[in-house]
């Protein structure tokens, strides 16, 4: 680990480049809060002979063969263009976004450089070399977390903790959505909701 240049030694953060492809997972998608309630925001693949199955992740391409990018980036500004800081971050996001990565393993590393960046956290980010080995370093292994199962992490861990939202009025707080939901609506305030929890 290197030193970043205020002093800081950065988070280092593996990200599981060993596993096959899991569908309906979080991999490829998100939940952000509209008006309607919240929503998944899917990203399509690209299915080889008809299947997506023992596709190693950094194999799986992203299809963008459809205009479902457009349709995303829609329901994200429907969502979020009365938050406090949505004008402050969209460029950002949209960069990201349109540079259309040809697999689902960049895809993902480029929202999450992104993503840390935003948040003002620094990290490392580390591919890991093996399914399920992570150097020499204690970690939180969140491989399981799957939109189709009960997720209570944050519950268990005593971290749950409501933050303004757009639709707080309507709604009241909503857990279990993208770190975007809590970007666009505390902005740089961010990162000490994120210390405090």
């Amino acid at each position: 680990m290197t030193l970043s240049e205020d002093g800081v030694i950065p988070a280092c953060v593996y990200i599981e480049a060993c596993e096959n492809y899991q569908k309906q997972s979080w991999r490829n998608r998100c939940r952000i809060l509209t008006s309607n309630g919240p929503e998944n925001l899917n990203y399509p693949i690209v299915h080889r002979n008809g299947s997506h199955n023992n596709i190693p992740i950094t194999e799986v391409e992203v299809d963008w063969s459809t205009d479902w990018l457009d349709r995303h980036k829609k329901a994200i500004v429907s969502a979020y263009s009365t938050s406090a800081f949505f004008e402050y971050y969209k460029d950002g996001l949209f960069e990201v976004l349109d540079s259309r990565p040809a697999t689902l393993f960049e895809f993902n590393r480029r929202l999450l450089e992104w993503m840390l960046g935003a948040f003002g956290i620094k990290a490392e980010i580390h591919p890991t070399s093996a399914y399920g080995q992570t150097g020499e370093v204690e970690v939180n292994d969140l491989r399981g977390l799957h939109p189709k199962r009960s997720n209570s992490v944050l519950a268990e861990l005593g971290l749950e903790k409501p933050y303004f939202q757009v639709f707080t009025p309507k709604y009241g707080f909503t857990g279990g959505l993208s770190a975007l939901d809590l970007l666009f609506n505390e902005g740089p305030n961010s990162i000490s909701y994120l210390k405090n929890l």
